[in-house]
């Protein structure tokens, strides 16, 4: 990344606080890039997360200082959020939560909070009021709410937000990878992986994300049910944890369903580089990591047309409406049966990811930002 000089001896520095919750694949890897990109620039910055987010994904590393906080909003972890914000100059909270606790900490301080809003909840009934209310306070606390789709941006604005703008983050680039290949010719490697997984003979899907409702396992396991019929059957692979692993494999069971529990893992580049086609089944996403990456790779996606997912990419995915698990079966086949298809999107995948903004371009937008508020 490019850097600008230190500020000459007698001139401060700008301090910026990061605040993040538990940290999502992308809010984490976000602010991670972020804080290398805003050190590198000469920014003083100060990431307020729990441990395990530190742990995952070491702001430390990239030139930050660490204050641990809690994400919780009772009065010690306010007191302390309050503390480790003291004589900053701007306040960047990243997700709902983080934004609630970055307001109660602020309180009747003057200092500009700028707000990220990267997903947004999932809720009903009287949790889902409470959402509303917490939106609403995030929202007008805000000197600026950046939106991360075109959705949430509006969403910021019905809130109540004073300002909201479109900002769509970058996520760290990948590292040199293996180039997918979608015939016989590949090192060896694509092959090994896949006898690892159980499809060494077969075509291999795979799904990254956490186990819970919103994520659409349970569609997904509806359209295994109509793959066990093809010839052969192809083998879905789910990398991620969470709450719903333990229905989700006595339904496998049940069924006997050609699907695999692959639990937490980090070497997802190196899954997909196995993989026949990609599947985004969830009720709600904004830039999706897993698609980012899906496309960046060159594997053919299947996605639903939900949130930010189709302005993110474009018309190089096969998009489907959520929940409908006949549709996402027959996207899934198509594609299995034409190559051509397949090989189209995955030179596709790869030019899309080429207009997404960089993680300088990204670094850049929020330092403008940072400056207009600092400056007022």
């Amino acid at each position: 990344m490019s850097s600008t000089p230190v500020p000459p001896q007698g001139q401060s520095t700008l301090h910026a606080v990061q605040v993040v919750g538990r940290g999502s694949s992308g809010s984490g890897a976000h602010v991670r890039s972020l804080t290398a990109g805003l050190v590198a620039r000469g920014v003083h910055v100060t990431v307020c997360a729990p441990y395990a987010a530190e742990h995952a994904y070491d702001f430390t590393g990239a030139g930050a200082c660490f204050a641990p906080a809690a994400a919780r909003t009772d009065p010690a972890a306010v007191a302390a959020l309050r503390t480790a914000c003291a004589g900053a100059d701007l306040v960047h909270a990243h997700g709902l939560r983080a934004a609630v606790r970055a307001s109660l900490a602020l309180g009747g301080r003057r200092t500009p909070l700028v707000v990220t809003w990267h997903t947004r909840a999932h809720a009903e009934g009287a949790r889902a009021h409470l959402v509303r209310l917490m939106e609403r306070r995030a929202a007008r606390a805000a000197a600026v709410v950046l939106g991360t789709s075109s959705e949430l941006v509006d969403r910021a604005r019905r809130r109540g937000a004073r300002d909201a703008r479109f900002a769509p983050v970058a996520v760290p680039a990948p590292g040199p990878r293996p180039i997918v290949v979608i015939d016989d010719q590949d090192d060896g490697s694509r092959d090994k992986l896949r006898v690892e997984l159980g499809a060494a003979d077969r075509p291999l899907l795979l799904t990254v994300g956490r186990l819970e409702a919103s994520q659409g396992h349970a569609t997904l396991l509806d359209a295994a049910r109509a793959w066990r019929s093809l010839e052969p059957p192809p083998l879905l692979a789910i990398a991620g944890e969470g709450p719903e692993r333990a229905a989700l494999q006595q339904r496998i069971d049940a069924e006997d369903l050609p699907v695999r529990l692959l639990g937490r893992r980090k070497d997802v580049p190196v899954l997909l580089t196995a993989a026949d086609v990609a599947v985004l089944p969830s009720r709600w996403e904004s830039r999706a990591l897993f698609a980012q990456e899906a496309l960046r790779t060159g594997v053919p996606l299947v996605a639903t047309a939900v949130g930010g997912v189709p302005e993110l990419v474009g018309d190089a995915a096969e998009l489907v409406p959520y929940g409908d698990a006949a549709a996402l079966a027959d996207a899934v086949h198509g594609l299995l049966g034409d190559s051509g298809r397949r090989l189209r999107l995955a030179a596709e995948g790869r030019a899309q990811a080429a207009t997404w903004p960089t993680e300088d371009d990204t670094v850049a937008q929020v330092l403008s930002v940072y400056d207009e508020f600092t400056e007022r």
